[in-house]
């Protein structure tokens, strides 16, 4: 059963009847009744069409932030199992523990070996605990960092899928680092010579999204956002007052949109109509062939330009926002 937002109380109105119509047009079918109501079927899923259409080409920044954070929007398995071939997961930081919330491991992404990693958050209520909804640990950062290092060795591309609201703030992960884990693993980021491309696939949050995500090639997907806080805890900040979320979102600059022209991102890939939960397979695949782009001109420059370039990148962010 396909979940709606608030704002899109007329797609399901229009998308229920739709249905209905549908099964009534199988019920009669059935019976042998001659009743034909495709004519009053096409206008109805005409209008649904243009409802959908029209709203998500007008989309304001709170709005982005729900469909960045839509439940069936795919997550970083589903890219994975679409994109890469002959995936080994691999798990622990070799320190404390394994981390469910970022996903590693080594693959082929369109003949090339590469690592992956990203932020899971899982799909349903017993995988979203498990992947503790995407917000890692320390534990989840040093495996990060291990992998990037082990990359780095073996002279493999790095792809990261970033879709967090945020590191987990429990006083557990503060007890063991999670700021130092989250600097080490940006800084290994800076550090490294292999090409490394970075998708946001939902929300990018914090420095729990950064870590992962200090990139050549930052790309995002068209409703997906990229935020130094949630909106709901910049409000609380600025305001005092959670509920102000909405106003937070419009003025943070937050979106795909706006952060290709404060020079953020790199490049921002287009969505199907209705969001990439409406065409998961579409998205990924989309995706894939973006990715594999950038990766084809980073791979042909020397180990020290990849790390330069990358270098270079976020030091140009700074002084163009100053």
């Amino acid at each position: 059963m396909r979940t709606y937002l608030d704002f899109e109380k007329k797609i399901a109105e229009l998308e229920s009847k739709i249905s209905e119509l549908k099964s009534i047009t199988s019920e009669t079918e059935d019976d042998g009744d001659s009743v034909s109501i495709d004519d009053e079927l096409d206008t109805l899923e005409a209008k649904a069409q243009k409802a959908l259409s029209d709203t998500y080409e007008n989309l304001t920044a709170w709005q982005k932030c729900q469909v960045a954070r839509h439940p069936d929007r795919p997550h970083s398995q589903a890219y994975v199992d679409a994109l890469i071939t002959d995936f080994i997961p691999l798990s622990g930081d070799r320190y404390y523990s394994d981390d469910d919330a970022i996903l590693g491991g080594v693959g082929r992404f369109r003949g090339r070996s590469v690592v992956i990693l990203g932020h899971e958050k899982g799909k349903d209520t017993q995988s979203r605990i498990k992947h503790n909804f995407g917000m890692a640990r320390p534990e989840g950062y040093r495996k990060a960092v291990r992998l990037m290092e082990m990359a780095e060795k073996f002279r493999m591309p790095i792809i990261t899928f970033v879709d967090t609201a945020g590191a987990f703030p429990g006083v557990g992960a503060e007890e063991r680092g999670q700021a130092e884990a989250i600097a080490r693993s940006t800084d290994k980021c800076l550090s490294l010579s292999v090409p490394i491309i970075t998708l946001i696939i939902g929300e990018g949050g914090s420095g729990g999204a950064l870590a992962i995500a200090t990139a050549n090639e930052v790309l995002m997907l068209e409703h997906s956002i990229y935020t130094v806080a949630s909106p709901e805890a910049a409000a609380s900040i600025l305001w005092h007052d959670s509920t102000r979320a909405k106003d937070a979102a419009e003025n943070m600059k937050i979106t795909a949109q706006d952060l290709i022209e404060l020079g953020v991102i790199d490049d921002i890939i287009s969505e199907p109509v209705g969001g990439a939960h409406r065409n998961p397979e579409q998205t990924i695949e989309s995706a894939g062939d973006i990715i594999d782009n950038r990766l084809q001109i980073l791979e042909d420059l020397p180990p020290e330009e990849v790390r330069k370039r990358r270098q270079d990148k976020y030091l140009d962010i700074g002084k163009s926002l100053h």
